[in-house]
């Protein structure tokens, strides 16, 4: 069974930063996409970046776009997730998830997820 583990959430104050982990138990990460998503209180789920195996492509959200940052160390079976200038909208429990293959926006899409960290940003 493959298990994800997701830390590194926190409170912190509008402005600040905060990095995400994302570490994986039971096999590697090779040839396996990898995606965070959030949600906040009473929404969806919501993508927020993904960065393909080889680490040569990554997307992100119009909404996190030049301020996260999302990158992966595969002999440590870990990804990444650099959070700067947060602002309170960023609050949501943030999960990571993978997949076989190309990355993808969709949550449908994506096979095994994390129990989810919380991010809370306070203005």
């Amino acid at each position: 069974q493959v298990q994800l583990v997701e830390s590194g959430g926190g409170l912190m104050q509008a402005g600040g930063s905060l990095r995400l982990s994302c570490a994986a138990s039971e096999r590697a990460f090779s040839n396996y996409a990898i995606a965070w998503f959030r949600q906040a209180p009473g929404k969806e789920r919501d993508f927020v970046a993904a960065i393909a195996w080889s680490a040569a492509s990554t997307y992100y959200a119009d909404s996190v776009k030049g301020r996260f940052t999302i990158s992966r160390d595969n002999a440590q079976n870990t990804v990444y997730l650099q959070m700067d200038s947060l602002k309170p909208e960023d609050t949501a429990v943030y999960y990571c998830a993978d997949r076989y293959g190309m990355g993808s926006v969709t949550v449908d899409d994506y096979d095994y997820w994390g129990q989810g960290t919380q991010v809370t940003v306070s203005s």
